[in-house]
């Protein structure tokens, strides 16, 4: 997250503690890793928090790149992963759930160029203004194309899923991303998290109202099983 590390850490608790609530709605074990996807938003922003503290201070350098990559895992590999592996999880649809397979694997290609990108290339944040930039020797060539397979992969399955209401999280997402894309360019790996953060409420709204159907049909079935 962005501004500062009490915002950092304050998004943190608000969103983690929305992550609870999320995973209180799953009814079904398959939604499971799409409720955590808050959860782990959560703990993005704890570890902006303490990028904001050690950045300014040399002799915290270890924490530091510990706190840096824990994000950039987070961010750059395991969501262009576990979005379409989650929706995945969830779709009953045979035809949807191979087009979510085709995601998943173009999810995974992207997940390990950027892995390759952080075990052999260096990484650096800085605090410039109010915002985190993340500054690396990652090519600049194929740089664009890569991002456009990470949106593909981790907001496509969002508009593929035939879950209700799971369009509107990848509208909200798209949304958030072109925003961020225009207006903070430079700090879009930080900035984009925190706007994909605050779609932890559109993730509980869908859980919460799918877990309301699974007990209306459950008790229509049991009425119609009575009579």
């Amino acid at each position: 997250m962005c501004f500062s590390s009490e915002a950092s850490f304050a998004g943190g608790v608000i969103i983690s503690t929305i992550g609870v609530a999320v995973v209180t709605k799953i009814h079904k074990p398959s939604q499971l890793l799409f409720a955590l996807i808050p959860v782990f938003f959560g703990i993005q922003q704890f570890t902006e928090g303490v990028l904001w503290i050690t950045i300014p201070n040399p002799q915290l350098i270890t924490l530091q790149r510990v706190a840096t990559y824990i994000f950039l895992v987070m961010a750059d590999v395991l969501w262009p992963v576990w979005i379409p592996l989650s929706v995945l999880f969830m779709e009953e649809n045979a035809k949807r759930k191979k087009t979510l397979w085709y995601l998943l694997i173009t999810g995974i290609v992207v997940s390990i160029y950027y892995t390759c990108c952080l075990v052999f290339l260096h990484v650096m944040p800085e605090i410039m203004g109010y915002h985190i930039k993340y500054t690396s020797d990652f090519s600049k060539v194929i740089a664009i194309p890569v991002f456009i397979l990470y949106l593909f992969a981790t907001i496509t399955p969002l508009f593929v899923s035939s879950i209700k209401r799971t369009h509107v999280l990848g509208i909200f997402m798209f949304l958030s991303c072109v925003v961020t894309a225009i207006f903070f360019t430079q700090f879009l790996t930080s900035v984009w998290c925190f706007f994909a953060a605050l779609i932890s409420g559109v993730i509980f709204w869908i859980l919460r109202d799918s877990k309301r159907k699974y007990r209306f049909d459950k008790l229509k079935l049991l009425k119609e099983q009575i009579l």
